[in-house]
C-alpha cells in the first residue's frame, strides 16, 4: 500500500475526549512499510511525529504543528503452545477489547480482567494498562517495535519493558520507540484473579460459584459500563489522575484525619491512594464548568459534555490538582498525555 497524507486534518474523531484540533499532517499506517513511509515523510517535512492508537489515552489542547499517525494495522495470531502456555500476538493497531473477546473465543484466559479498556493493542504497553487486579506486564510475553533514530526492529521480552504503574520504557522513551506488534502468554487453564471486591460480589450475586474467564469479563464489562462513560456517548479519556503513591506515614496521618481513607499497600515502605476518593471527598464528583465536568458517578473520569476544549479541560483538572494539594497535601499526576 502507499501511505496517503492529509493536511489540516480533524482529530475530533481520533480522540475519545471527542476534542476538535487539526493535526497539519495526518496518515494512517496498516504496515510495516506505511510506518517507514511515514517517518521518511515527517522527516521531510522537518515535522515530529506524533503516533496515536486509540486516542483513549490522549488530551489535546491545541492544533498541531506535528505528522500525526493513527496505527491502523490489523491481525491476531495464535503463535504456538508450550509448558501450559498459548502465545498470541496481535497487531498494534488492533482495537484492545475485541482483542480480548477474541482470545476467549480461543478458549484463552489472561486477558478477561482488561476487558472493555478502550484503545489498541499497540498502545497497552506504554502505559501498562490495569484494571481489577491485572496489569499488562502480568500477561505480556514480548512486543517487536521500531527504532525511530536506527529504524532497526528490536524484539524486547517484558523484563525489558521496564513496567512500572501506568508506565513503561515506551512512555518515557516515546520518541524513539514505535511499537509494531505484541505477544501474550495466556492459558486454557485459567487462574483467574478475582480479589477486586466488587468484581467477586458480581459473581456471587449472579450465582457463579466456580466462574470461567468468559463469566469474568462479561462482570467486568458490566461493572466498567456502571461506572464509566461510553466515549461514544459522553466524551471521556476513562480515569484522568493516576492513584497516588505515598510513605506509610503520610498515609497514617491521613487515616487520623480522615478515617474513611482507601488506601493500599504497594510494597517498599509506600501506600496507594484512591485518587477517586480523595476528588469525591473534595466536592468534584459531577461538578461542571460549562461542557467540562467530572462525571456524576466517577469522581477520578473528565468528561467533555459537546464543545469543551482540551485547555479547558485541562484547567479544571489543574484546578482539581490544586484542591487536592491544598486538603490533602497530595499531588494527583495526570495520566493521560496533554498535547
Amino acid at each position: 500500500m502507499s501511505l496517503t497524507i492529509h493536511e489540516h486534518y480533524s482529530l475530533k474523531a481520533c480522540n475519545t475526549f471527542g476534542v476538535d484540533v487539526a493535526a497539519r499532517w495526518f496518515a494512517e499506517a496498516h504496515d510495516e512499510a506505511e510506518v517507514r513511509q511515514a517517518l521518511a515523510a515527517a522527516t521531510a517535512q522537518g515535522a515530529e511525529l506524533l503516533v496515536i492508537g486509540g486516542g483513549s489515552n490522549l488530551l489535546l489542547t491545541a492544533d498541531l504543528e506535528a505528522f500525526v499517525l493513527r496505527m491502523a494495522s490489523r491481525g491476531r495470531r495464535l503463535l504456538g503452545e508450550a509448558g501450559g502456555q498459548v502465545l498470541v500476538e496481535a497487531e498494534a493497531g488492533e482495537p484492545w477489547h475485541p482483542f480480548v473477546l477474541w482470545t476467549l473465543e480461543q478458549g484463552l484466559a489472561g486477558l478477561e480482567n482488561l476487558s472493555l479498556i478502550p484503545g489498541t493493542v499497540g498502545a497497552a504497553p506504554m502505559q501498562n494498562i490495569g484494571a481489577y487486579g491485572v496489569e499488562l506486564k502480568d500477561v505480556l510475553h514480548s512486543l517487536v517495535a521500531l527504532d525511530r533514530l536506527s529504524g532497526e526492529l528490536r524484539e524486547f521480552q517484558a523484563g525489558e519493558c521496564e513496567f512500572a504503574y501506568r508506565d513503561s520504557r515506551f512512555k518515557r522513551e516515546s520518541g524513539r520507540w514505535l511499537i509494531l506488534r505484541v505477544r501474550f502468554a495466556l492459558s486454557r487453564a485459567a487462574a483467574l484473579h478475582l480479589d477486586y471486591g466488587p468484581l467477586r460480589q458480581r459473581l456471587q450475586v449472579q450465582g457463579i460459584a466456580q466462574p470461567t474467564a468468559l463469566d469474568v469479563s462479561r462482570a467486568v464489562c458490566a461493572i466498567r459500563a456502571e461506572k464509566l462513560p461510553d466515549p461514544q456517548v459522553l466524551g471521556n479519556a476513562g480515569s484522568f489522575f493516576k492513584n497516588p503513591l505515598v510513605g506509610e506515614g503520610q498515609a497514617a496521618q491521613l487515616r487520623a484525619q480522615w478515617p474513611g481513607l482507601v488506601s493500599y499497600p504497594a510494597g517498599e515502605g509506600l501506600v496507594k491512594l484512591a485518587a477517586g476518593w480523595l476528588i469525591e471527598q473534595a466536592g468534584w464528583k459531577g461538578h461542571r464548568d460549562g461542557d467540562a465536568g467530572v462525571h456524576a458517578l466517577q469522581a477520578l473520569v473528565l468528561v467533555n459534555y459537546g464543545r469543551a476544549s482540551g485547555c479547558e479541560l485541562l484547567a479544571l483538572a489543574q484546578r482539581i490538582q490544586a484542591d487536592i494539594r491544598s486538603r490533602f497535601g497530595v499531588e494527583l499526576e495526570i495520566e493521560p498525555v496533554v498535547r
